[in-house]
């Protein structure tokens, strides 16, 4: 049974930094696409930032430069660097990654089909 299970949301001020934590059972992260998506209340899930199994990445242009995803294949566990925090990043950041496919960097979320349950992010001006 694959689990994702985030951590290391909260709250902090504008132009503070976060890092969220993944850890993933069930599903090897060195194997497949894993992600970082976010939802704000009254809007649609958007993708964040997106790392396949080779070390690719890719961006939100609303985050680029300020936020870094990253894995450590031998915890099995994925990572989201954020820094220079805005409140427009408030919101709740899901880890997912793909059922089956190892090379995409799609940020949509239908490619994906595990989910965790999210952490809370909170950015207060």
């Amino acid at each position: 049974q694959v689990q994702l299970v985030e951590s290391g949301g909260g709250s902090v001020q504008a132009g503070g930094s976060l890092r969220l934590s993944c850890a993933a059972s069930g599903i090897s992260l060195r194997a497949y696409s894993t992600g970082w998506f976010r939802q704000a209340p009254g809007e649609a899930r958007e993708g964040v930032a997106v790392i396949n199994s080779l070390g690719r990445t890719n961006y939100a242009d609303s985050v680029k430069g300020r936020f870094t995803i990253s894995k450590d294949t031998d915890k099995n566990t994925l990572f989201l660097q954020m820094d220079s925090l805005k409140p427009e990043d408030t919101a709740m950041y899901y880890c997912a990654a793909s059922t089956r496919e190892a090379h995409i960097v799609q940020l949509s979320s239908a490619y994906y089909g595990y989910w965790g349950q999210g952490t809370q992010v909170t950015v207060s001006s």
